[in-house]
């Protein structure tokens, strides 16, 4: 994968908590996750998490400690999700949207165990920001391979 911007890719680096020793799959990555957040009508926030359920890759938007909180709550969602689909026999995870007084939590499948979780407000469109999130699993996970995911881990904790 390569970085269609690479402006937006030196762009994330020089941010706090963003490190310039990644990998081009890593900045096409974070990228891919930060492109779905701000073209997203509606979306305020995203992360990517791990299947062992730490932070992963989070969007620009929102600060470290938010975006630990939110990888937390999917991460217990995800679980939660996970035990009632084989409990009933119901396949793996597609989505799960928590309805919320002003907004949504959504969570969707990446590859391998690995989630997108989003957080959009009320004027969000969900069909919208499903297939937005659709999109970006198949563009994204593909390349989630057990380094990536690391490499990603271990960026985002710096």
């Amino acid at each position: 994968m390569t970085t269609p911007f690479m402006h937006d890719a030196a762009e994330r680096q020089s941010q706090p908590g963003r490190t310039s020793q990644l990998s081009p799959e890593a900045q096409t990555f974070n990228w891919l996750l930060d492109s779905f957040t701000s073209g997203t009508a509606g979306v305020l926030e995203a992360v990517a998490v791990s299947s062992d359920g730490l932070l992963m890759a989070m969007s620009a938007t929102r600060d470290r400690a938010n975006a630990e909180r939110l990888a937390a709550v999917v991460s217990g969602i995800t679980s939660l999700a996970g035990g009632a689909a084989h409990w009933y026999a119901l396949g793996g995870l597609n989505r799960v949207i928590v309805d919320m007084a002003n907004g949504y939590l959504l969570v969707t499948s990446i590859s391998a165990g690995s989630v997108l979780g989003v957080i959009a407000d009320r004027t969000a469109n969900l069909g919208a920001v499903a297939y937005e999130m659709t999109l970006f699993a198949s563009r994204a996970g593909g390349a989630l391979s057990p380094r990536l995911i690391m490499e990603l881990k271990n960026a985002v904790q710096q």
